[in-house]
């Protein structure tokens, strides 16, 4: 790495199906938004050969962010893979969004991938959702490396880059965060920064030149020495410290020289074991130009210290009734194990589901397997079937190329599995196999919607359906209460796409309308109340009169009906009758609309007729009397509430604790956990949390993160109850 010469592409033309596990990387490119990482994705096709120019193939459309609605928002909102080739070594590149609304797709692509490249912005820096996402794969151990781009940028600055990621990626061990190069500076511009024309390899001593538009090999003048040397003496130190061989650091403090091979190899499995994390450089190519600035040298890292996928720990596999099941993973000749990790829709092939095979082989035409459990909370249902996958292809852009299987390893498009959705498990049809789901972030922003128009009405239910089956991040509710249709979203961003998914894909156009909460009523004290039900119109007529007491309980009482009628005042086979129109009326409520709870309806006495008596009688006499006596009672407004858990850093812990105050919170307590980072517990109205997740991000600048359940009904203040019935006044 860094020793090895490459004057041409790897590989020209196109990325096709691995033969072997050894022979495939799968690499996800991790970031803020506007970091660079598809600029760089398209510029490391541009060096494989993999496209003609900067970003373009033969139609001209980009490798990454080729859809429409990416172009109208002028971000990656989804996850995209990019197949490349270098010096026989298939590079599954998975480009993936920075926006935090988009981290379903960021997790999907860690699920895909067996090592991560985190691309930082010379100009930006380091941002805390970064960090955050550092952490998540430090946890499963996955071997990363960091790229820094836009050096073009002013005042941007290589080593002082360099040591913020050693700050903010190191930890205890900062030495295990270290560049493998050094930038080379042509003559300054105009206004006075000096371009970053090559590197400088500090293992190799070589000056590789870029300013041509090909990577030149050189050897470093007398003025890059001073710099070179002492870089390569922290970076060997660096090396050594995390090398197997034990006997290796005493030898070099001894004053042994230790020779480059052995540098290389032990950089490489110290990479690959996800203990030292190399710092690289990269720019895209010029015009004209066929290589981008380190695009090489990244590319040599990623096929010889990236790990292959029979180094990674596949997750764990059972049968669809939960019983383990022990396979050798990564194995083409093992049974089929793969799981969807997105899918998508187009207009022309229909669903196209992209999967990572884990074990076995996937063929084209195959009857497989699918399993889908899990996410019944969020509009998906159960699901376990028999289908036969159409033609499978690897993308490229918008074109889907075929290939004629898939191995254990590698990544590719499914066509025409129409029941499969995005963590589903893909196995042998004689041998069902289900992996465990990867975490999913919980969608707290409600997006309330209903169809424009009837033409729409008909086609949103099916819409809504593919929706959620494409993004295991989006919870679609039917809420019984407020009767609204509510998509659950990650944030704003997030819900823009999906309404725009809406139109654009299915054809349906909804009108967003404000997110009811589901309030709920109860008497303030004791009321009494009498339904008389007399009707006499010639025939048989209506007779009911029954009289009630009406009391409050203990929230979380429900109603109860207690039968107090002594004498046969009510006859017996009418008391149920009764307590039927009671509860039925409660469900309507008795002074907003909200279902009534937590009363006790006492039935104390009444009158029949033995004629015209009958069950509808007295079941509209029962409601007419919990109408009169709400009527002349205190009715109070019950409002939900939530308990709220915030994780968030230390700086903000204040900011956040005063703006749940602010939203009528009660905070239960605090808990120092790892990382600098708080949680705070809190109980807090429902109704004041709807936008949460957007200001809680802007609070924090993106590091927290929350989640919320539902704690009960308590009754709101007056001054709040009286605004929001002004409120309802108003809009009727």
């Amino acid at each position: 790495m860094g020793d090895k010469t490459h004057t041409h592409p790897g590989a020209a033309g196109r990325a096709t199906a691995a033969d072997h596990p050894a022979s495939v990387r799968n690499v996800v490119l991790v970031g803020h938004s506007g970091s660079g990482k598809t600029t760089l994705v398209e510029a490391l096709a541009l060096t494989t050969g993999a496209v003609n120019r900067a970003g373009r193939v033969e139609d001209g459309g980009c490798v990454s962010d080729y859809d429409d609605m990416e172009h109208r928002q002028q971000r990656s909102v989804q996850l995209s893979l990019v197949p490349v080739e270098w010096d026989g070594i298939k590079i599954n590149l998975l480009d993936t969004p920075g926006y935090a609304d988009f981290v379903g797709e960021l997790r999907a692509g860690l699920r895909a991938a067996d090592a991560a490249l985190f691309v930082v912005s010379a100009s930006d820096g380091v941002d805390g959702a970064t960090r955050m996402v550092w952490e998540e794969c430090a946890a499963v151990g996955m071997p990363r490396a960091i790229v820094i781009t836009h050096l073009e940028a002013a005042r941007a600055d290589f080593e002082e880059m360099t040591r913020i990621c050693a700050e903010a990626f190191g930890g205890d061990d900062p030495d295990a965060v270290l560049p493998l190069y050094l930038p080379l500076h042509g003559p300054p511009a105009p206004d006075g920064h000096a371009p970053v024309t090559g590197l400088v390899g500090l293992l190799s001593r070589k000056l590789f030149d870029y300013a041509s538009g090909e990577r030149v090999a050189s050897e470093p003048g007398e003025a890059e020495l001073p710099q070179l040397d002492e870089a390569r003496s922290l970076l060997i130190e660096g090396i050594i410290s995390e090398s197997e061989d034990e006997t290796l650091m005493e030898r070099y403090l001894g004053g042994e020289q230790v020779d480059v091979k052995t540098l290389v190899e032990d950089l490489e499995r110290a990479v690959a074991r996800g203990v030292f994390f190399p710092v690289l450089a990269a720019a895209p190519a010029a015009d004209g130009a066929r290589q981008g600035l380190g695009t090489v040298e990244l590319l040599e890292l990623i096929t010889r210290g990236f790990p292959t996928p029979l180094e990674r720990t596949a997750p764990r596999v059972t049968t669809p009734e939960g019983a383990g099941r022990e396979l050798r993973m990564c194995d083409p000749e093992e049974s089929l194990v793969a799981e969807v990790v997105k899918t998508s829709s187009d207009p022309y092939v229909g669903r196209i589901s992209m999967v990572r095979v884990f074990s076995g082989t996937l063929r084209a035409d195959q009857t497989v397997h699918v399993s889908g459990h899990g996410m019944t909370d969020r509009g998906h249902e159960d699901h376990d079937v028999d289908e036969r996958i159409g033609a499978l292809s690897t993308p490229f852009g918008k074109q889907q190329r075929p290939v004629p299987h898939v191995i254990a390893g590698d990544l590719a498009c499914v066509a025409k599995l129409t029941r499969a959705e995005t963590g589903d498990t893909l196995s042998a049809k004689d041998d069902p196999l289900l992996m465990a789901p990867w975490e999913m972030p919980d969608p707290l922003l409600p997006l309330a919607i209903e169809a424009h128009s009837k033409p729409d009405e008909d086609k949103l239910s099916q819409g809504l359906a593919r929706l959620v089956a494409e993004d295991p991040t989006m919870r679609l509710e039917h809420n019984q209460d407020t009767h609204q249709v509510v998509l659950w979203c990650l944030g704003e961003a997030h819900a823009d796409v999906a309404l725009e998914r809406l139109r654009s894909r299915y054809g349906v156009q909804v009108d967003v309308v404000p997110h009811r909460v589901a309030l709920r009523e109860t008497f303030g004290g004791r009321a009494a109340g009498r339904g008389r039900h007399v009707k006499q119109s010639g025939g048989h007529g209506q007779y009911a009169i029954c009289e009630i007491e009406v009391e409050p309980l203990p929230g979380g009482s429900g109603i109860e009906f207690v039968d107090k009628v002594v004498g046969g005042a009510v006859p017996r086979q009418f008391i149920p009758s009764v307590e039927k129109g009671v509860r039925a009326q409660a469900a309507k409520g008795v002074a907003a609309g909200h279902p009534l709870i937590d009363v006790r309806v006492t039935l104390l006495d009444g009158k029949a007729h033995s004629v015209d008596s009958s069950d509808a009688a007295f079941q509209t006499a029962g409601a007419l009397a919990l109408r009169e006596a709400a009527a002349d009672a205190r009715i109070h407004l019950l409002e939900p509430v939530a308990e709220v858990s915030v994780l968030v850093g230390d700086d903000y812990v204040g900011a956040v604790m005063s703006d749940l105050s602010g939203r009528r919170g009660k905070v239960l307590g605090t808990e120092q956990t790892s990382g600098g980072r708080t949680l705070i517990r809190a109980e807090v109205p429902e109704i004041e949390i709807g936008r949460y997740a957007v200001d809680l991000r802007s609070l924090s600048h993106g590091t927290a993160r929350f989640d919320r359940r539902y704690a009960r009904h308590e009754p709101m203040p007056a001054q709040v109850a009286d605004r929001l019935r002004e409120e309802v006044r108003v809009a009727s």
